[in-house]
């Protein structure tokens, strides 16, 4: 069995934010770890490959310091780890990065493949569905539990304020939740081992089933109008008030602003 996890390298929000002039993410200028919910679906896919002894593959597309966060992988149990790495995929928004992760994807033996439901950076929960579209494959979003039986996988999915149990025959895809499971630590032997084995390196020629008009910046139907940091909000009216005039004051307030 052969799982392809489709993982990101976003930025560290705590460390701050910061755009380029055209309103792209500052990228290589931020700390960056691997997208949580991403990270769910690795470990769900290592614990698959610990049952089942499954081949686990990690696949991303991102600037070249990506490679940390691949080997990050690879020391937490995975196989093998593609970069697809190539300036002429700079900027791309979710159409043109689920074109290019799909023709990446075809070059691959895969069973089943797993993303994140969203990444933090953009928040779309569009990327894997829409490689499920490219590729023709079903898909089960927001993944809460996944078993595998036989050549079918059995998927508990989040749903408001219940869930579905949800069948589907593989080959298929996955989008995961972080609540999925609590991801495995590296361990002393698997980042030694990691740096020993070799990282796939493709760039754009290398895909071949891909339409430069479906790539990169220029290739991306999504335009940001305007990009900026977070605005703090301004610390608000203080009043010094008895807890009757409180309540008297809050309650005017809300029928104010017609809240009640």
């Amino acid at each position: 069995m052969n799982i392809v996890v489709c993982i990101k390298q976003v930025p560290d929000t705590k460390g701050g934010v910061k755009f380029n002039p055209d309103g792209t993410l500052d990228r290589a200028s931020m700390l960056a770890i691997m997208n949580p919910d991403d990270k769910a679906g690795l470990e769900a896919a290592l614990r698959i490959k610990d049952e089942t002894g499954a081949k686990v593959t990690v696949l991303t597309m991102g600037l070249p310091k990506a490679d940390d966060m691949l080997r990050e992988a690879l020391a937490m149990g995975a196989d093998e780890a593609v970069l697809v790495t190539d300036r002429r995929l700079g900027g791309a928004d979710t159409w043109a990065t689920s074109s290019t992760v799909a023709a990446a994807v075809k070059k691959l033996d895969y069973d089943l493949i797993i993303t994140g439901r969203q990444a933090i950076d953009g928040d779309t929960a569009q990327v894997g569905p829409q490689i499920a579209e490219h590729l023709a494959l079903p898909v089960i979003s927001y993944a809460e539990d996944i078993k595998v039986e036989g050549n079918s996988v059995i998927v508990k999915r989040q749903y408001e304020d219940r869930y579905h149990e949800v069948k589907a025959q593989m080959p298929c895809l996955i989008t995961a939740l972080s609540e999925l499971n609590e991801p495995r630590y590296m361990t002393p032997g698997g980042i030694f081992d990691a740096y020993d084995k070799e990282v796939t390196v493709w760039g754009r020629d290398d895909l071949t089933d891909l339409d430069d008009a479906n790539i990169g910046l220029a290739g991306s139907p999504t335009k940001i109008a305007k990009a900026s940091d977070k605005v703090r909000k301004g610390a608000g009216e203080k009043v010094a008030l008895d807890p009757k005039e409180s309540v008297e004051y809050i309650v005017g307030k809300l029928k104010e602003k017609h809240v009640i």
